[in-house]
Formats: structure tokens, C-alpha cells, sequence
């Protein structure tokens, strides 16, 4: 893989950008983290606004891929309505003699069904696949999860694994679902596309979710 890599500057596809979390993101972000219907397959509870303050100081200065367990957490905001967040993806780097990734994200429910999220997280596999080199890109799910499913099958994402109870998740035992996507599987179809519709390649610059 090509690390380290930096997100210096923000990743702009058709209707969105995806940048470095601030401050003043803030309540944007406590805005649907607060929700239960959110949380409710990821691994974190509804955060106090405090609580989301504390996590955005921390993810704002992890700007830089160096090794494993490196990690971007990323807003996703669209570019008509700069400044106010929407969603945001994360991405972390799990092995580096094995050039895997994971991938995972979370959206405002009032700006779904709009392809938002299939849109921003195709930017960051262009980024992974044609920028970093990684080999293999993977989202860890919760079977319950449908919208999130049908996310990995829009972005051409394979089924590969059911873990039945695997773990003790909010309560009760979980099940696990894990979707992967190879390198050879990134295809021009896939690539995101810019604003003026010209293909583009993007300029280098707790489990599940």
C-alpha cells in the first residue's frame, strides 16, 4: 500500500463533500448520534452532546494512513448546503501486510433515500483502491441493518460471511454480516464520478457501524 497517505484537502464528488470533521460540527453530529433508531446497530449508544464533542476532538486531528489501525472518520455534507453535516464514514486500515481496509458509515435519517451515503462512500473506495492500494475493502453489519445492506450490494460488495451470535452486542447475543469488495472488482462502472460528469479519479491529498 502507498502510506503514508493524507486527507489534506476535501474529497468533492457530484453533491457532496466528505472532509475533516471541526468543532462546529458539533451539533450537527449530535443531532441524529442522539437518535436510538441510529444507535441501534452500531456499537456506541445515543452520545450527549458533550459526548459527541469529545469524539470530534479526537477524529479531527486523524487526518493521516500510516499504518494499521490508522483511521479517517470523516462528514459528509452536500456541496449545495456547505457546512451542515449529514452522515459520516469511517475508514481504517486493518492490515497492512494484507492491504485490507474497513469501511463503515452512519446518515442523518432525514437525508435518506437520496443515495447520499452510496454516493460518498464510493468517493472513499476510489480513494482506497486507485490512490492507497489497498486489496480489500470490508463493512462489518448487522444483519438487522437492511439499508446498510443494500448500500454494500449498490456499491457491488459481496456477501461473503452470516456469523450466527458471535457476540454479546447491547444486550442480547448478535449476529454479524460481512460484506468485501476486491481491488479486481473495482471496475470503471464503480469509479465516482465528478460534477461535470467526467469519470475522475480522486486527488491524493468500534466494529461495526
Amino acid at each position: 500500500m502507498r502510506l503514508p497517505y493524507a486527507l489534506t484537502t476535501p474529497l468533492r464528488t457530484h453533491r457532496l463533500v466528505i472532509r475533516t470533521m471541526t468543532a462546529a460540527d458539533v451539533d450537527d453530529l449530535h443531532a441524529y448520534q442522539s437518535l436510538p433508531a441510529v444507535c441501534a446497530y452500531v456499537p456506541y449508544e445515543p452520545r450527549t452532546r458533550d459526548e459527541v464533542a469529545a469524539k470530534i476532538a479526537t477524529w479531527s486531528h486523524a487526518t493521516t494512513l500510516a499504518g494499521e489501525g490508522d483511521y479517517w472518520q470523516l462528514a459528509v455534507e452536500r456541496a449545495e448546503d456547505p457546512g451542515h453535516v449529514i452522515g459520516d464514514l469511517h475508514f481504517t486500515i486493518k492490515s497492512t501486510a494484507n492491504a485490507t481496509a474497513e469501511i463503515g458509515w452512519v446518515l442523518n435519517p432525514d437525508h435518506g433515500g437520496r443515495g447520499y451515503m452510496t454516493e460518498a462512500a464510493r468517493a472513499l473506495l476510489g480513494i482506497a483502491f486507485d490512490e492507497i492500494g489497498v486489496h480489500r475493502v470490508a463493512a462489518i453489519l448487522d444483519p438487522r441493518n437492511t439499508p446498510s445492506i443494500a448500500l454494500c450490494e449498490r456499491l457491488g460488495m459481496r456477501r461473503e460471511a452470516h456469523f450466527v451470535e458471535d457476540l454479546w452486542f447491547k444486550g442480547a447475543w448478535g449476529d454479524t454480516m460481512i460484506y468485501a469488495l476486491l481491488e479486481r472488482d473495482w471496475g470503471p462502472s464503480s469509479r465516482p464520478r465528478a460534477a461535470d460528469g467526467e469519470a475522475r479519479r480522486p486527488s491524493p491529498s468500534d466494529r461495526r457501524r
